[in-house]
């Protein structure tokens, strides 16, 4: 069977911050649960606005950060900065194609979202 492409984008959303959160040992049962509340909440968006599936895969990781920060703390760190204090990598652009994990503070992207487990120390 195959997906249209607003369930495809969503899949592949979905698997991207799956990878991420793996890849920094904090994908628990009740953060996978924020992945699915936030693949939940922006299916919605997508039909809605089908142009923009090429952008929920950045708009899921930040509400799976936001959800992590309500409930645990900054994810993920930033592994670019490791003497400075601890702080988030932010996902850039905001509302675009091809979101990246980035160092605000450095300026530099540190990796594509999906991709954390290349530059994560674990």
């Amino acid at each position: 069977m195959e997906l249209n492409p607003l369930e495809q984008a969503l899949h592949t959303a979905r698997a991207l911050v799956m990878a991420d959160l793996v890849a920094a040992d904090v994908a628990e049962a009740d953060v996978v649960s924020f992945v699915e509340d936030a693949v939940t909440h922006r299916r919605w968006w997508v039909e809605q606005w089908p142009e923009g599936a090429e952008f929920v895969a950045g708009l899921i990781a930040q509400d799976v950060q936001d959800a992590l920060l309500e409930k645990y703390g900054r994810w993920p760190l930033c592994p670019a900065c490791a003497e400075d204090e601890p702080h988030a990598l932010d996902v850039e652009p905001e509302l675009g194609p091809d979101p990246h994990w980035v160092c605000v503070k450095a300026a530099v992207a540190v990796a594509p979202v999906g991709e954390l487990g290349g530059v994560l120390r674990r």
